[in-house]
């Protein structure tokens, strides 16, 4: 019964087809492309704060998660870089083309708020220059039980500016104040004079004092960790080698850093870690002052750069290290933590598949939201570029957009 059944079947598809061959290109013609489907608009989601993590210190040398907001009102990029606590280079670098000042009401910003942790010892302070971050691990609390896991705390800051570079190396807090009266060093006073910004031999307590509320002297003579009266000058190179903070995250920490603690300070442009199943790769740009010849051909750098031990992952994970994605970010070093192992995953389609979200303070954040970009571009630039602000600067002009929505109340 089988046989015939599959024989008329054919009888059937030979008619068809010649039916379909004396019809010619009328019944062949291809059909009609489908219009392209609209893309799904991502989901909005709450922002992470980004300055406090746990991680497991013998699997995972990447902390934070990638974020995309968007901009709103009469936001700048330093108004955002403020709100998620990354720097002014920090926000700018990852967002290239784009105007600092002018970014463009709906455009979507990078916020590289996840971190590869340097090459240091995880205790103390560790500070990463390249980066202009540092990062704090503070020690477990007596009677806290051990879950294998750590803490790391970490901050965008200000550096020195060329000429007067932080230095590298190890030191210790040696003493803490709060409210300190600034005595600028006669270096400091020269040069303001020869710019003619004339300095006083004393700076009492108060908003005009550029060391802020808190002070932390360390080891290295003249050189501190403070807070700031110019908070926009956090996240570049501003400083006389001094290490600031923003307001409120020196504030979090100034009780939590006993004095003795440890201080290390490195410059790594690039740093490699591993998270989850992949290696990551994070790129700045080398210090105008660095005077290191580095690598910049991907398999140099990596085996430069890399240790056993993160070789050993790799194979574990049958894993290979994508050479193109890492020539990529080191030719544009846009410092967003990048898995180069991935199979199939390119720079852009990371940043594709980033947690897009909210455009206010992440709940549990340092900072309450409460002080607005109040400033010039002008004063931007000043610091940059280690310039006197002009004695007849353009009038400030308080803005009218109103606080981010949902800003949280901070500590």
């Amino acid at each position: 019964m089988n046989v015939p059944f599959r024989s008329s079947w054919l009888g059937r598809v030979a008619l068809l087809a010649a039916a379909l061959v004396a019809a010619g290109c009328q019944l062949t013609r291809p059909p009609e492309p489908a219009p392209p489907s609209e893309p799904i608009p991502p989901q909005i989601k709450d922002p992470i704060a980004t300055h406090r993590f746990r991680f497991d210190p013998e699997h995972d040398e990447v902390v934070g998660e990638l974020q995309i907001t968007h901009v709103q009102g009469e936001d700048t990029l330093p108004d955002i870089a403020r709100r998620f606590n990354v720097g002014y280079e920090e926000i700018l670098r990852a967002n290239p083309g784009v105007d600092p000042w002018l970014p463009g009401v709906g455009k979507a910003i990078v916020v590289p708020t996840q971190f590869i942790l340097p090459d240091a010892p995880r205790e103390g302070l560790v500070v990463n220059l390249a980066q202009l971050r540092v990062y704090y691990y503070p020690k477990p609390k007596k009677g806290e039980p051990d879950d294998g896991m750590q803490t790391v705390i970490t901050h965008p800051i200000g550096i020195g500016k060329i000429g007067w570079q932080t230095p590298e190396g190890s030191t210790k807090v040696t003493s803490k104040q709060k409210n300190p009266t600034w005595t600028p060093p006669v270096s400091v006073r020269k040069e303001h004079k020869e710019n003619g910004d004339p300095l006083p031999a004393r700076v009492p307590p108060g908003p005009d004092n550029p060391l802020g509320a808190y002070k932390m002297t360390l080891g290295w003579p003249s050189y501190l960790i403070h807070g700031t009266n110019k908070p926009y000058g956090v996240g570049m190179r501003s400083s006389h080698g001094c290490i600031r903070f923003y307001p409120e995250d020196i504030s979090e920490l100034y009780d939590q850093i006993p004095v003795g603690t440890k201080v290390t300070v490195v410059n790594q442009p690039f740093v490699f870690g591993w998270h989850k199943d992949a290696m990551f790769v994070q790129a700045f740009p080398i210090l105008e002052d660095d005077e290191r010849e580095h690598p910049q051909a991907a398999e140099t750098l990596l085996n430069a750069g890399i240790k056993d031990e993160m070789w050993q992952k790799l194979k574990e994970h049958d894993a290979a290290v994508d050479l193109e994605v890492v020539n990529q970010i080191v030719q544009q070093p846009r410092g967003i933590a990048i898995p180069v192992s991935r199979r199939n995953t390119t720079v852009e389609s990371y940043i594709a598949a980033a947690r897009h979200v909210e455009n206010r303070v992440p709940q549990g954040a340092t900072w309450n939201g409460s002080d607005e970009g109040l400033y010039l571009a002008e004063e931007f630039e000043a610091l940059r570029n280690g310039t006197p602000l002009p004695k007849k600067a353009p009038p400030k002009v308080k803005k009218t957009a109103a606080k981010p929505a949902g800003a949280a109340s901070g500590s």
